[in-house]
């Protein structure tokens, strides 16, 4: 950004750390500030990456633990060719988020409309 505003002469100046990109000595801190600012980033990068591939090497496995059983997904199956429920309701039956059907259950507006999802559809003889 700094960059694309010399190209077009206008300057920069910080007064918090008494920069002016407009000088030679000013455009060199900066630089130095920008480089330090890079490497340090790449190096937490760096450091997140190697922390997370050492936890899954012991078997830790990141991100929030499904609530999406195999059990809940067959009632919830079984409950949503019912019109007279919302799907909020079912999601609330069953102690999940609406969202939690929607993501677990591709299907879900098929089994709604009462329509035989494609997978599960007999071929014709």
């Amino acid at each position: 950004m700094v960059a694309d505003l010399r190209n077009r002469e206008i300057g920069f100046t910080s007064i918090h750390e008494r920069l002016d990109t407009t000088t030679p000595g000013g455009r060199l801190v900066f630089h130095v500030f920008a480089a330090l600012a890079e490497f340090i980033r790449e190096l937490i990068v760096r450091g997140i990456h190697e922390g997370l591939a050492a936890a899954r090497a012991r078997g830790r496995v990141g991100g929030r633990p499904t609530v999406a059983t195999e059990e809940v997904i067959r009632a919830a199956r079984d409950l949503l060719p019912d019109s007279g429920r919302f799907i909020t309701s079912i999601a609330k039956l069953l102690g999940v988020s609406p969202g939690t059907l929607y993501n677990h259950i591709p299907d879900l507006k098929e089994l709604r409309t009462g329509a035989i999802p494609h997978q599960f559809e007999t071929p014709a003889k």
